[in-house]
């Protein structure tokens, strides 16, 4: 990602200021991201991971419960689940939208007496929470919303992170607000969002601001769980700065989805993304086609001609049941029933997207993709 000269002066003026650790800069883009997320409470952490370890934490489960959980997300959503000593339980993927479906949500839930969720905004598209919660036969507060991908995506009219869930949020530097490093989680619930606050600084009632300003005071307590998992002033200085970008970089995604689909629609053997339903709208932070049968060519091939051509694709994601280490630590039955994720694994591949791109970009990148078979 490029660090415009906006945010790099704002970095610059933390850093002559004396402070760089999380300060009054961290609490000003707190408050700027729960207004941006229509929240009202956000709490900065080092990155989306920990902060789903944080949240899940934070539901106090007895250790070993069972918590749902994708099998086609991100290895870290699933390690976090671990890392605060609970049981992942895989849920097969949904073949029209790439996230789950109730269905699978419930015969999950059922085969493992589910006592939480992770739910993800794949690729942006966003999902119904309350409803996967009622499919699971869950409270809505034992759900926690990945939303690595999901920041500008809305559900009936609502942002994603502005729910009864907490959701977690990414600033890593390929995502919607790319700082570099970074996360946060926001919560309709005050007395959570204190409690995350402490459980970011080893669970510390008092972080380095409050005990080191010059009104502050040394003396602190340690009264619940925590970990090293705090955001940085100059983390905070870049996004703020970043913040006035937003806008206009979701419209530019939305605008390449669409101008992909158009140029893509009548290429035999591609599948398009899906949309949300009404009252939906996705974040696009990728751009993932499938290449069906119909194409001639295995996606892999595709991939590696098109990085020939100088066309960079990625996949997302190997499911987790195809990972050795999963696969030891649930077990062989637990990874055996993902036939959807199985059968959408190989087709899947994400063009390039992000606000950078040009029109021009992307006729070539289509251009390109609709020539392989004919190569």
């Amino acid at each position: 990602t490029t660090i415009t000269g906006e945010a790099q002066q704002a970095a610059l003026q933390v850093l002559s200021s004396g402070w760089v650790t999380m300060g009054a800069e961290t609490q000003a883009f707190e408050h700027e991201f729960a207004r941006w997320a229509a929240a009202p409470h956000a709490v900065a952490v080092s990155s989306c991971t920990a902060a789903i370890q944080m949240a899940l934490t934070a539901l106090d489960l007895p250790a070993g419960s069972a918590v749902l959980t994708p099998t086609l997300t991100f290895c870290g959503a699933v390690q976090a689940i671990a890392h605060a000593r609970l049981r992942p339980v895989l849920v097969d993927a949904d073949e029209a939208t790439l996230t789950v479906t109730p269905e699978a949500v419930a015969a999950a839930a059922g085969r493992s007496g589910a006592r939480a969720m992770v739910v993800q905004h794949m690729a942006g598209y966003p999902v119904d929470s309350e409803q996967l919660a009622a499919a699971a036969g869950l409270p809505v507060s034992r759900v926690i919303e990945d939303a690595a991908h999901g920041l500008g995506a809305a559900v009936r009219g609502r942002p994603v992170g502005a729910g009864p869930a907490a959701a977690c949020f990414s600033f890593y530097a390929t995502k919607n607000l790319p700082i570099g490093e970074g996360g946060a989680i926001t919560t309709t619930d005050g007395e959570l969002a204190s409690r995350l606050a402490r459980m970011r600084l080893h669970g510390m009632s008092g972080d380095a601001w409050r005990r080191y300003h010059r009104s502050g005071s040394w003396r602190y307590s340690v009264d619940d769980t925590g970990l090293k998992a705090n955001f940085t002033d100059i983390q905070a200085a870049i996004g703020r700065a970043r913040f006035r970008a937003l806008a206009g970089w979701q419209q530019r995604r939305a605008q390449i989805a669409a101008r992909y689909d158009r140029l893509l629609a009548g290429v035999a053997g591609i599948g398009l993304p899906p949309r949300p339903a009404a009252g939906g709208s996705h974040a696009w932070h990728l751009y993932i086609v499938r290449i069906r049968p119909g194409f001639g060519l295995h996606r892999d091939v595709v991939s590696d001609r098109l990085a020939e051509a100088g066309v960079g694709t990625s996949v997302h994601f190997i499911p987790v049941h195809h990972q050795p280490y999963f696969q030891r630590l649930l077990g062989a039955a637990e990874c055996a029933r993902m036939p959807a994720a199985d059968a959408l694994f190989p087709q899947l591949l994400s063009l390039p997207m992000h606000p950078g791109l040009t029109d021009a970009d992307i006729d070539r990148v289509c251009a390109t993709l609709a020539a392989l078979p004919n190569r």
